[in-house]
């Protein structure tokens, strides 16, 4: 097998959801719908349209939902076949045949870094892609496929990025930036949230990673840093000292789902580009803007 194909992903999903509280008490944040599909749906649909194969979710306690949405469900389907709902069974179907799945379990909360260490044993000697459940990139090419394009002509690490504004750059891991091409960067450094002065650029790393294995030993030595986490950030730093490593510009309208207004905009956005829903949903939003006196359209 060829060493440029990236055919696993991995989806750190152990996270406990605190800034959705109380509705992630009981439910995964992960499951949290946006429109009709719930979140981690969106990204592994971004992966499997960028070729990937096998999915590794790593998950926690609580996290069960998650199994259960990507596995068959015979009495649901024999529901709706018995009820003629044709089209719902194959959207049902669908889902479950998206990819192979596994799942891990992240016995405690321990961080990014150490989230992807827990695929190692499934992932091997390959490169592998890592992408981040509340980030929801809408693109015409998959954000994934877009890194995995540089992955296959740089033959190194690549991190997606985008540009945000300088006075959010403390909420990021921000990358030293070397330009190589348009939208292309060798990354010399990673920042993790830098004050605004401090910030070698306003780059910003946002959930997506094409990986090499050699990330696996780095992490195993990386000590834990910010709340006695493993950051994924750290053993990234050291990557890039010892192989090239590349900041690839994702082009796409990104959302971040884990924020609760990130999250309010996204559903806004995907319920207006829905082919049943858009009109009627815009029709009401006019209406709501002029009946609350609002800036009129």
């Amino acid at each position: 097998m060829s060493h440029s194909e990236i055919r696993k992903a991995v989806i750190p999903a152990a996270g406990l959801g605190t800034r959705f509280l109380p509705a992630t008490k009981a439910s995964p944040k992960e499951m949290l719908p946006l429109v009709d599909k719930p979140l981690i749906q969106y990204v592994v649909e971004e992966a499997v349209a960028s070729g990937i194969q096998d999915i590794i979710v790593i998950t926690g306690r609580g996290k069960r939902a998650i199994e259960d949405h990507f596995d068959r469900s015979f009495e649901l389907e024999e529901n709706l076949k018995g009820s003629g709902k044709a089209q719902v069974l194959s959207q049902i179907r669908r889902i479950s045949n998206l990819a192979n799945f596994c799942y891990v379990r992240q016995s405690e909360a321990l961080g990014l870094g150490h989230a992807v260490l827990c695929a190692q044993h499934l992932i091997g000697d390959e490169p592998f892609a890592v992408i981040l459940g509340d980030e929801i990139i809408d693109a015409p090419t998959p954000a994934l496929a877009q890194l995995i394009h540089v992955f296959k002509k740089r033959k190194g690490a690549v991190l997606g990025v985008q540009a945000v504004p300088r006075s959010e750059v403390s909420r990021y891991g921000i990358i030293a930036p070397r330009r190589l091409a348009p939208g292309l960067h060798r990354v010399e450094d990673l920042v993790e949230k830098p004050a605004p002065a401090d910030a070698p650029s306003h780059y910003a790393v946002i959930g997506r990673y094409v990986l090499p294995p050699a990330i696996f030993p780095i992490l195993r030595k990386t000590q834990p840093g910010k709340n006695g986490e493993i950051q994924l950030t750290d053993a990234l730093r050291q990557l890039a000292k010892q192989s090239p490593m590349f900041a690839y510009e994702v082009q796409g309208q990104r959302h971040d789902a884990g924020d609760k207004l990130g999250f309010l905009i996204a559903t806004v956005e995907f319920a207006l580009k829905n082919p049943s829903l858009g009109p009627p949903f815009s029709d009401y939003l006019k209406r709501l803007r002029l009946n609350t006196g609002g800036p009129r359209a």
